[in-house]
């Protein structure tokens, strides 16, 4: 009999094993409370006291109490607008609706094809803008299902330029990770694990744009000298079909960009948050759809359609997002200062390795996320798992939250090139017909040097006291 291929359980069921797992440590761990002083951003872990006459939460609570068996519920209408679990699952939905509208008009999609047209005959620009062009598809909207398709499209010109299919995964789905892994401004990963952190969605970004363009350079230089070093005598192959911009894509990429630079503008000028940027991000949608009605590109119904699907892509992040913060909620909650078998978990870890320098806390975040990774390669999944322990654990081991969120990406995004448990690199090395042994063999020493480079950068954010 033949036995079926064992697979890595989804990020929900994780969640509820955890939330079980959390249950059973609220009946036989004692709560705990920091007596910190009023208005103190810092907490000691010699303020931490045990307290014994708290009850654990039942199975099954009424009265708005939380229980095991309302963990999701509590979870999705816990907080307000301007976070966890209500706002951040109203800005997942809104933003997925406006990005699916942009993704159906087909304007970025046409715009890298036509950008390919125009610069494979000009070899020294073509790999580097590609490369360019997916690191910020990758920070900006978190791209990496789409490489796929562009790696069935670039693969026939790789080979036709001389160039093998490894190039092809370094020009398209590598880049994408990078990006996504030193975004300031993903939606969809960044912004959901800002939240949970309970900083400013967004925030930090100047640090991560130096971030995205040292990680960049750093993986344009290694595809390109790998691309030098195997390139062939160019084969003759029939042309490549040309796409021509449509004036429709053209006024839609506009508005995307533009789009961008409001939202960038809002948060760094004016400090917008999850209301401002949901409105923000809906007003290109909007406009995407109002283009692609008047070139008659889709109807009013497929916008509408459009927008649905985008949201609906992302209802399982909203979703992971209110039982993450149910699971919170079950342990007590996030304050230090209120009794909570949470704050006595964060006691005992955060007192383990309280003899670690502070730096090396922030290092070993980072490794932890690293590793994390191979079993939940989803983002948001990731976020929503880990985020609630490792905010406050930062809080007592002097590691500004932003930097607990910056391990997160880094650890995160990067080894998503290298392990065979991410769907997205399994799908590009399938289309090009490399086999993951093989990749993994030439691509661990890159990944190695991405992790020591994001290693430095964990280590800068510390010393200069990244907020």
């Amino acid at each position: 009999m033949k036995q079926k291929q064992f697979s890595m359980p989804d990020a929900s069921i994780i969640l509820l094993c955890v939330a079980v797992i959390a249950y059973m440590a609220t009946v036989f761990i004692t709560p705990g409370v920091f007596n910190a002083e009023p208005d103190s951003h810092t907490v000691q872990l010699s303020q931490y006291q045990a307290v014994n006459d708290q009850q654990s939460p039942p199975v099954f609570a009424q009265g708005g109490e939380i229980g095991l068996a309302n963990v999701l519920f509590e979870g999705l209408v816990s907080g307000d607008k301007y976070g966890a679990a209500i706002g951040v699952m109203a800005f997942i939905l809104i933003t997925g609706g406006a990005f699916g509208i942009i993704m159906k008009t087909g304007a970025i999609n046409n715009g890298i094809m036509a950008l390919i047209n125009k610069t494979q005959r000009v070899e020294w620009l073509f790999i580097p803008l590609l490369f360019l062009l997916f690191s910020l598809g990758g920070a900006v909207f978190g791209m990496g299902e789409e490489a796929i398709a562009f790696c069935i499209v670039l693969l026939p010109i790789m080979q036709q330029l001389g160039y093998d299919a490894k190039v092809t995964v370094l020009t398209t789905y590598v880049p994408t990770q990078i990006g996504f892994a030193t975004s300031w401004m993903n939606p969809f990963s960044i912004a959901i694990a800002q939240s949970i952190a309970e900083i400013p969605v967004f925030s930090g970004a100047g640090f991560r744009m130096l971030a995205w363009a040292c990680f960049t350079l750093v993986g344009l230089v290694f595809t390109m000298r790998y691309a030098k070093r195997i390139k062939t005598q160019p084969q003759k192959t029939g042309d490549q079909p040309t796409i021509k911009l449509s004036l429709a894509d053209a006024l839609t990429l506009l508005v995307f960009v533009l789009g961008i630079a409001w939202v960038v503008w809002g948060v760094m000028a004016r400090q917008y948050y999850i209301p401002e940027l949901a409105a923000q991000f809906f007003c290109i949608g909007l406009i995407s759809a109002i283009i692609a009605i008047v070139f008659k590109k889709l109807t009013a119904n497929e916008c509408a359609d459009a927008f649905k699907h985008g949201a609906q892509e992302l209802l399982p992040a909203a979703l992971l997002v209110a039982l993450a913060k149910g699971i919170v909620l079950l342990l007590g909650g996030s304050d230090l200062t209120t009794p909570s078998t949470l704050n006595t978990l964060l006691y005992y870890c955060a007192n383990s390795i309280a003899s670690v320098p502070d730096y090396i806390a922030a290092w070993g975040m980072l490794v932890f996320q690293s590793v994390f990774n191979f079993f939940v390669s989803s983002g948001s999944g990731q976020a929503a798992i880990t985020m609630p322990l490792m905010s406050p654990l930062g809080d007592l081991l002097n590691v500004s939250r932003q930097i607990v969120v910056l391990a997160f990406q880094l650890g995160d995004g990067l080894t998503n090139i290298l392990i065979p448990t991410s769907a997205s690199l399994i799908g590009c090395l399938g289309v090009v017909k490399l086999d993951w042994g093989e990749w993994a063999a030439f691509i661990w020493r890159f990944a190695l040097a991405l992790f020591v480079l994001a290693s430095g950068f964990i280590f800068l954010a510390y010393f200069i006291n990244y907020q």
